[in-house]
């Protein structure tokens, strides 16, 4: 069961070391791409206000999580440097926890992926 397979996944790479990154950001994701899972990669976004511990490198609790799963080794680790160098500016993080509809939190990432085309 595929659900049950990405379940497993995340938590297995959970074990080996967090993927909360630090300044209230986690990025779960299984440790390699889950091939044959999904032919395009899927991102979840969640947030969680007050914050969640999740391990993170800081020990700062997580509020803003992206999750993902990619169907090759080459879109998930493009995806996983993206977003890690996105959520680095203080703005993003604050503009995401205070969207109040999923038009906006996909406009804040549009637009954050365009400064860094810059």
């Amino acid at each position: 069961d595929a659900q049950q397979t990405l379940v497993r996944a995340w938590e297995e790479r959970e074990q080996l070391h967090s993927t909360g990154i630090g300044d209230g950001v986690a990025l779960p994701h299984a440790r390699n791409a889950l091939v044959g899972l999904v032919e395009k990669p899927v991102i979840v976004f969640g947030r969680h206000l007050q914050g969640i511990p999740f391990g993170a490198i800081d020990n700062k609790p997580s509020q803003i999580f992206f999750l993902l799963i990619a169907p090759n080794v080459t879109q998930h680790l493009a995806i996983l440097a993206r977003l890690s160098r996105m959520l680095r500016e203080p703005k993003l993080r604050q503009n995401l926890l205070a969207a109040e509809a999923p038009d906006k939190v996909l406009a804040l990432i549009r637009d954050a992926e365009e400064k860094m085309m810059k």
